[in-house]
């Protein structure tokens, strides 16, 4: 699954504009002076988001900003990541969790059922390790698995989120495992979807898509309004125990196995 776009959260390349660690090379200076990998690289050693995830190698931790990470912009995970891993630091008090608690610590994150899907995870993995596949664990498809290979394990495997996808078909360059969190930041700071920042890429005296703007992507459909929201406030309402009238979220809701109906009463599972 391809993460949302991610909000910068420390420092913009404008805001480094005068740094010649890695300002472009001069027109007249060979494309390939550099490698596109070398050029990026260092970009990315003065210019990287200091985001806790990348602090760790914990497979556990690395699971966890993987799956908030899903859907929901960086600065919004920072502090949630934080407060998770206080609560639950590790793999195995995730497992020995409520399915309850785990989904009351989630709300606001959007999308509950990731968090289902990562207390079934933990269990799986506090009973028999972590798997050489990753994606047999619940929620767990082969972007996930790629980037806890990567950060975690050392696989030289890229993962390829939205961000990543397009600096790639932009300059045309396969990169490598190595090159996944400099592409991350890249693509959320400088290469942007609509109207990249070309003044400000360290690869653009080598991309063919250098000034290029773009027709802009289908948005996700609104939250305002939505069945979705309709869902989110009945979890809200069980959650604080004051019951919620709308059955059809709550049916929806109890298939994802988020709820408990019985008799007519719905509460989270146990």
């Amino acid at each position: 699954m391809d993460r949302a776009g991610q909000a910068e959260t420390r420092t913009r390349p404008h805001e480094r504009s005068h740094d010649p660690f890695w300002r472009l090379p001069t027109a007249a200076a060979s494309p390939r002076l550099c490698s596109v990998k070398e050029l990026l690289l260092a970009w990315y050693q003065a210019n990287g988001r200091d985001l806790p995830w990348r602090k760790t190698r914990d497979p556990y931790a690395i699971l966890c900003s993987e799956i908030m990470l899903q859907q929901t912009q960086v600065d919004r995970v920072v502090p949630r990541f934080e407060a998770w891993l206080e609560r639950w630091p590790t793999v195995e008090s995730l497992a020995r969790a409520s399915v309850a608690d785990v989904i009351v610590a989630w709300q606001g994150l959007g999308y509950n059922r990731r968090a289902v899907s990562l207390h079934r995870a933990a269990q799986l993995v506090a009973e028999g390790g972590w798997p050489d596949d990753l994606t047999t664990l619940p929620g767990v498809g082969p972007y996930t698995a790629a980037a806890v290979g990567n950060f975690a394990f050392g696989r030289d495997v890229l993962p390829v989120d939205t961000n990543v996808r397009r600096v790639q078909e932009r300059t045309g360059e396969p990169f490598d495992g190595s090159c996944a969190q400099a592409l991350f930041d890249l693509g959320a700071t400088v290469c942007l979807g609509r109207i990249p920042r070309c003044g400000d890429c360290p690869l653009a005296v080598a991309c063919p898509s250098r000034g290029r703007r773009y027709e802009p992507l289908r948005r996700q459909s609104r939250f305002e309004g939505s069945f979705r929201q309709r869902r989110a406030a009945a979890l809200r309402e069980i959650a604080a125990g004051v019951g919620s009238s709308d059955g059809e979220a709550l049916v929806s809701l109890e298939r994802d196995g988020l709820v408990v109906l019985r008799d007519g009463v719905a509460s989270l599972p146990v």
